[in-house]
């Protein structure tokens, strides 16, 4: 990256994280181009330099964010559906330390960020983003654990409404339990306090 191209990305950082401090205090709909310059430090020129409106913003700090959450993972991007359909079974099961520990370890080094995110998911699209990961992941490895098509839908919503219920308590608490005591938690919630181990196996 050359000087030129560093100090366009590093603007346009100060304005990703001024929309999502902004966020914190009202609606997307209700933040205004001047607010993001006088938070960002910037002026309006360079803001349509970078963007041709509010909505072009968004859709660049959902990415930001995004790839940040991503590189806490030690995955392969582009073959994870491959590795979906070819792994073991013992290997497509994500309530496990490879998944939960960095998943929590991202929100806790990011506690407002991520509770900005929950509050405005549906300006974010986050919606999208769900049937894109349910379509690419979640429901390939449920085929490969044979639910029936027709149960698949209410098998995420359980556990994905649930997990998110503990982060949202977690959250609230200021994340004072490790990230160790979450994984734990987490684990007796789905496969009871006596049978974490032996059913993982059977269970995303």
């Amino acid at each position: 990256m050359n000087k030129s191209e560093s100090k366009y990305f590093n603007t346009a950082k100060k304005m990703d994280k001024a929309l999502i401090s902004l966020l914190e205090e009202k609606s997307f709909e209700y933040i205004t181009v001047s607010e993001i310059c006088k938070k960002a430090n910037v002026n309006r020129s360079t803001f349509y330099l970078h963007y041709e409106n509010m909505v072009e913003l968004l859709e660049e700090t959902v990415r930001f964010i995004l790839d940040d959450f991503i590189s806490y993972f030690d995955i392969d991007k582009n073959n994870i559906t491959c590795k979906f359909k070819e792994a073991p079974l013992d290997k497509l099961v994500f309530i496990t330390d490879e998944y939960i520990h960095p998943y929590l370890l991202y929100i806790k080094d990011n506690k407002r960020v991520f509770s900005t995110v929950l509050l405005n998911s549906e300006s974010f699209g986050f919606n999208e983003i769900y049937t894109r990961l349910y379509e690419r992941i979640f429901n390939p490895i449920l085929e490969r654990f044979n639910y029936p098509v027709s149960d698949r839908k209410y098998v995420m919503k359980f556990y994905l409404n649930g997990i998110t219920a503990i982060i949202n308590e977690w959250l609230k608490d200021g994340c004072i339990l490790s990230v160790e005591d979450i994984t734990r938690i987490i684990n007796e919630c789905i496969f009871g306090r006596n049978n974490c181990i032996g059913g993982a196996a059977s269970l995303i």
